[in-house]
């Protein structure tokens, strides 16, 4: 079969594995972490927590979440939902269609994007991202959330909550055409899994007080090998953000690494300073906020302030989890199981934040639709995206 003109089948298959490195990310790397981290007695439903709601992201998205996601415009800040099922749309030339950006006057500033590779590609692409959301979330509520409640907690949230954020964002809504910052998803992923987290946290109740004071993991080794997936995975995570192999791609993979091993060493030093001994838990969490802290600008910024965001995002997370959180009678009373408002949530907006003074514009220029977008330490309408 000959292949259509439109059709490059690097950024193709760039494309495919990056999904399947995301993919590993949740199976097996999130079901070994969560599943190894708790006690004993909570393991397979903790595990299990994680395969499911990658099971049943996927079915929602290929149903009516994509669409909603990024599909035509039904709201400033959704899609219109819709089946992603046919092969007529998903052999066709990928598009995004509603993010053709204009200028004030009403001409084009930067057409919509359309990656040579077909639909079916972006598809499942987008959904490992949407399954990850999901599983990240569940790290808030391990060992006391009634599964069937999770069962139904997946689509509903899903629905109701992610397509808004990934259609603001990078679908084509307002987010996106006001020219906000986010790479590869530290607000579309981290922030909204964070907060949810946190929230539902909150709503489902804390476990018994034995069991908060009293948490040891029940296999380290296992929950290393959990996290080394989560890491390498993120080579795809912000590897096949630009959707493309292009110049960004090697960007973002290299800028990864930097940010997420100068995180560990930061939380590791903390650690030997404050309490006298390294964590091999801290470590793992260090290394979270690493790769949290610079998914918003992996593409968009230069070695140096990959460097810097490591350094901030091995210490600021640190402090909000290790001081701040004991002194809150707030976030006390909220049992977040494995801390993901500090290792998502505040990682990704600190993320986010250090994007909009990092970002270099020539980078910027390569992936951002709204054009002149800069960092706030380039001057000119940096200020703009700082804000």
């Amino acid at each position: 079969m000959a292949s259509p003109d439109w059709l490059n089948k690097g950024d193709n298959a760039w494309q495919l594995t990056s999904a399947t490195l995301v993919g590993l990310q949740s199976v097996p790397g999130l079901v070994i972490l969560y599943g190894s981290i708790v006690k004993k007695k909570w393991a397979v439903n903790s595990a299990f927590m994680a395969f499911y709601a990658f099971s049943a992201v996927l079915i929602c998205w290929v149903t009516w979440a994509y669409k909603m996601s990024f599909g035509e415009q039904l709201l400033p800040f959704l899609g219109k939902p819709g089946p992603s099922l046919d092969q007529k749309f998903l052999i066709n030339q990928a598009t995004l269609p509603a993010t053709t950006q204009y200028y004030h006057n009403g001409t084009v500033e930067t057409a919509g994007i359309a990656p040579n590779y077909p639909m079916g590609s972006l598809v499942i692409y987008q959904f490992v991202f949407a399954a990850i959301t999901l599983v990240l979330l569940a790290g808030s509520l391990l060992g006391r959330m009634n599964f069937k409640a999770w069962m139904v907690f997946v689509p509903l949230w899903l629905t109701f909550s992610y397509t808004i954020g990934a259609f603001s964002i990078w679908g084509g809504g307002f987010l996106f055409h006001w020219g906000v910052m986010d790479y590869a998803g530290g607000y579309v992923i981290h922030l909204s899994s964070g907060v949810a987290g946190l929230t539902a946290a909150y709503w489902v109740g804390p476990r018994l007080k034995k069991d908060r004071e009293s948490f040891p993991p029940n296999n380290v080794l296992m929950t290393l090998t959990g996290a080394g997936l989560l890491w390498m995975g993120w080579a795809g995570f912000n590897g096949g953000a630009p959707y493309a192999a292009n110049v960004l791609s090697s960007m973002a993979i290299l800028n990864t690494n930097i940010c997420a091993t100068t995180s560990i060493l930061i939380w590791t030093c903390l650690d030997v300073i404050f309490f006298k001994k390294p964590s091999v838990i801290g470590a793992v969490q260090g290394m979270i906020t690493g790769l949290v802290c610079i998914t918003p600008g992996a593409g968009l910024v230069q070695g140096w302030a990959a460097i810097v965001m490591g350094v901030l995002s091995g210490s600021i997370p640190w402090f909000t989890m290790m001081v701040v959180h004991k002194r809150c009678s707030l976030l006390q009373k909220i049992d977040d199981t494995l801390g993901v408002f500090h290792t998502h949530a505040v990682a990704g907006i600190l993320g986010g934040v250090l994007t909009g003074l990092f970002a270099e514009p020539e980078l910027s220029a390569l992936f951002l639709p709204v054009t002149n977008s800069r960092g706030a330490i380039y001057g000119g309408s940096g200020g703009m995206q700082l804000g």
